[in-house]
């Protein structure tokens, strides 16, 4: 295929750039090679897919409908796709991050797509990759030929559709509208070379017969025509029964044995897939076709080989072909199911063999239907289309032939078997009128690079989740606790200035875009681009990332709470890609090295475990206090089958951790702390604030009335007294809690005051494990408080044990 300059035109449009290409052709011009040539040299993460099984199975890839998940039936395209179960459908993760890391989708046998199953691919991928951009912004690869197979409508789904399309054909989809497509026509004809033959079926591809070239194609009619054995002729019709009947009863006439092959199945294969019969009968004499290349590096055969069957055995069948020196001998050949996975070590999208398919690669082949003979090549074939019904079926029939000379016609070609559709030839035109040349190219290609480049500096998309945190913060703002709003509109008015920085910084790169020259050979963009990545690592980390560190918040609603933190989720992730970018990108910007960091990216994501947010806000003074009290009402939720609130509120919380009541009268003027609230759960709430006042040297107030069935005062360090005395008698901290009605924390922290009288020993508060692990564990880490040190270690070591290692670190 070298000196083809449109074979080379699309593959620098596939490879160079990210336009959308529609590549066609007529038959035989190469679109299948420059597929196979793709996968095995293009650099791109590319996943192919095709409308039926059989094509999916042909061109090694999977069907769009296993791909994508998508419903079978029509997919109208204004349907609410957050609320639609056609989209809503869980996919695996492995799947999420293929689409997300997606550079390249091959559609094969484009043709045969819907308008609708286009626009569904379309919202598929703008659901998981990027919502603003048609296909997600992945680049789109659709090979076929509109002059063959077209879509299939059946009537009730066409009246569905009808309303939003003025055809069934992929082009007239909404993202097809949308993405500005390119389109190529190989026009090198590979098959055939008699340049009036190629006339011939370029006429009848186009609708325009001419009676000259009728003439000389009806001189082929014959319709008394009887082959010889040896000639090697195949019969294509147009309905499957009509195939069937001619090649059984050639296969009964034949007097010789009968040998049934049965296929293989393993795995995962639908039957609908099945690329040959599962009982295969063969006699000797019987004509054959081959349906798959050869898997030998002889090369023996290919799919669409004739030839007559010399010799059976149980495993192997020998072929003679016409015109060939030597019989051929083959056994059994396998089918792959295939469906896309990640490489676990290098994440590169891998093909994952989930079944397989096994059988003798031969078919009956004194007939075969039109539809079935697509894609393939004969010699010698009668050509049977009086009964033509669809678009495309005569020129499938008659391209199939290699020559005129080997062609046979049963029924003369009238106009009437030219079944053209008037929106293909209108499209065919347009995309003619519009080829693309070398000059769209190399602007495609320097575009292409700017579009890159205009990525890695996009801030536009951090204004999104700063704006849902501030709506829902001022929607439920009695609900949060935290310095939240002067934060976030902090962060948006920075956000914005990078924003105009960076358009700035991309207006500027198109005013030094020169024309015939790439952004990557360009010294005045590339000394630019340097210059901004150093800005913007500074800037990001500066006026984005570090201010986000110190963001922290407690609410009491979990559906608020659930929604902040996603929400935060998202904007760290955006913050992650970028320091990352501008992490890694040293100087100068390259296609290739850009695509591979943002492959990288993707699973950078996913590497890190969700962060545990903050849930004591920097300002509260008494943060100890705050845990222990948090601890408490947890410990009370569940005892008694509450929710956490229904025992005090969030706001209730911090109003004890900053007035520090420490009588039951105290405690009723705390808002949300009624007299039921403060009967049942008071004395347990006052036993923690005093406990940690004793600890800390706080003074109290000098109640009489700590509980109010007491009539002694409690002096100061009785409580603690009690706890050892009791923990003395052989109780464990569990049951002197429950006894006391204290939180398990407090009694731990009255016990840990008698480690340094010797009374208690640090392992009697905690296993010698835990003990040696934060020894070791805690000075190397940095923390804020007891809060932000807990997030950072194992949810197996509880506060009192850390406190207990901290003193132990501090006395030390």
């Amino acid at each position: 295929m070298a000196d083809n300059k449109e074979l080379d035109l699309a593959w620098d449009f596939v490879t160079q750039t990210n336009r959308t290409l529609f590549l066609t052709g007529k038959a035989g011009t190469g679109k299948t090679t420059f597929l196979h040539k793709l996968k095995q040299k293009s650099n791109k993460r590319m996943v192919i897919v095709a409308p039926t099984g059989v094509a999916a199975i042909n061109a090694k890839g999977v069907t769009i409908h296993s791909f994508f998940q998508l419903p079978f039936g029509p997919i109208l395209p204004d349907a609410d796709v957050a609320n639609n179960s056609a989209f809503n459908r869980k996919f695996s993760k492995t799947k999420i991050n293929i689409i997300k890391s997606l550079d390249l989708l091959v559609i094969d046998e484009i043709s045969m797509v819907r308008a609708d199953l286009l626009d569904g691919i379309d919202k598929t991928l703008r659901r998981f990759k990027n919502k603003q951009l048609v296909f997600g912004g992945v680049q789109l690869l659709m090979i076929g030929d509109l002059q063959q197979l077209s879509p299939v409508v059946k009537d009730n789904d066409w009246r569905l559709l009808q309303p939003y399309y003025k055809n069934a054909f992929f082009f007239s989809s909404r993202a097809f509208q949308e993405c500005y497509p390119i389109t190529v026509e190989l026009k090198h004809i590979y098959r055939q070379e008699n340049p009036l033959f190629i006339t011939i079926l370029n006429e009848i591809r186009n609708n325009n017969l001419t009676a000259s070239s009728a003439a000389e194609l009806n001189k082929r009619y014959d319709p008394d025509f009887n082959p010889k054995t040896e000639e090697g002729y195949i019969s294509l019709t147009t309905h499957n029964s009509k195939a069937n009947t001619i090649n059984q009863s050639k296969l009964k006439a034949l007097k010789s044995k009968s040998y049934n092959y049965e296929a293989v199945i393993t795995g995962n294969f639908p039957e609908h897939s099945y690329p040959n019969d599962i009982d295969l009968e063969l006699k000797v004499g019987a004509q054959v076709m081959f349906i798959k290349n050869d898997s030998t590096t002889d090369k023996r055969f290919f799919n669409g080989k004739i030839g007559r069957v010399v010799d059976l055995s149980k495993s192997k069948v020998t072929v003679r072909c016409p015109g060939d020196t030597e019989d051929i001998i083959t056994g059994v050949e396998t089918w792959e199911n295939i469906k896309y996975n990640l490489d676990a070590k290098t994440k590169a999208i891998a093909e994952e063999k989930i079944g397989s398919f096994s059988q003798i690669p031969l078919r009956l082949a004194w007939s075969i239907t039109i539809h079935k003979s697509q894609g393939l090549t004969f010699e010698r074939a009668i050509i049977d289309a009086e009964d033509a019904f669809a678009h495309g079926q005569t020129y499938v029939a008659l391209s199939r032939c290699k020559s005129l000379e080997g062609l046979v016609l049963k029924s003369k070609i009238e106009s009437k078997q030219i079944i053209s559709d008037h929106n293909v030839i209108s499209f065919n035109k347009r995309a003619e009128e519009n080829a693309p040349d070398s000059d769209q190219l190399l602007q495609s290609k320097g575009q292409y690079q700017l579009d890159l480049i205009a990525e890695i500096f996009e801030f536009y998309s951090v204004l999104h989740p700063i704006n849902r945190l501030l709506d829902i913060y001022y929607k439920n703002r009695n609900r949060i606790e935290g310095v939240v709003e002067p934060l976030l509109l902090k962060l948006k008015e920075d956000a914005t200035h990078l924003i105009k920085v960076s358009t700035s910084f991309k207006t500027q790169l198109k005013t030094l875009q020169t024309e015939g020259e790439t952004p990557e050979n360009n010294k005045a963009i590339q000394e630019r681009f340097t210059k901004a990545i150093e800005y913007f690592k500074v800037q990001i980390e500066d006026l984005l990332v570090v201010p986000l560190k110190s963001f922290a918040f407690t609410t009491d609603n979990k559906s608020v709470e659930q929604d902040l933190n996603k929400t935060l989720d998202v904007l760290e992730e955006f913050l992650t890609v970028k320091t990352f970018y501008f992490k890694e990108i040293k100087t100068t910007f390259t296609t290739k090295h850009f695509l591979d960091l943002r492959v990288k990216a993707v699973f950078l994501l996913n590497k890190g475990a969700k962060k545990e947010r903050k849930s004591v806000i920097d300002g509260t003074v008494h943060v100890d206090l705050f845990e222990d009290l948090r601890i408490l009402r947890n410990q009370i939720a569940e005892r008694n089958s509450l929710v956490h609130f229904q025992v005090f509120s969030q706001k209730s919380l911090y109003a004890m951790c900053e007035s520090l009541p420490t009588s039951l009268e105290e405690l009723k003027a705390i808002e949300g702390m009624g007299k039921t609230r403060v009967e049942k759960y008071g004395t347990a709430i006052i036993s923690v604030i005093r406990s940690y006042c004793e600890d800390n040297d706080i003074e109290t107030t000098d109640a009489n009335n700590l509980l109010e069935n007491d009539s002694k005062k409690r002096k100061k360090g009785d409580t603690k007294l009690i706890s050892l005395d009791l923990f003395k008698s052989g109780k464990s901290i569990d049951q002197i809690a429950l006894e006391r009605e204290l939180n398990v924390n407090t009694v731990f922290g009255h016990l840990a005051d008698f480690i340094s009288t010797g009374e208690v020993a640090v392992t009697d508060l905690m296993s010698k494990a835990h003990y040696k692990e934060l020894l070791a564990l805690i000075p190397a880490k940095t923390f804020d408080n007891l809060s932000d040190l807990k997030h950072q270690l194992d949810d197996k070591f509880s506060y009192g044990e850390l406190r207990l290692v901290l003193n132990q670190l501090e006395s030390d």
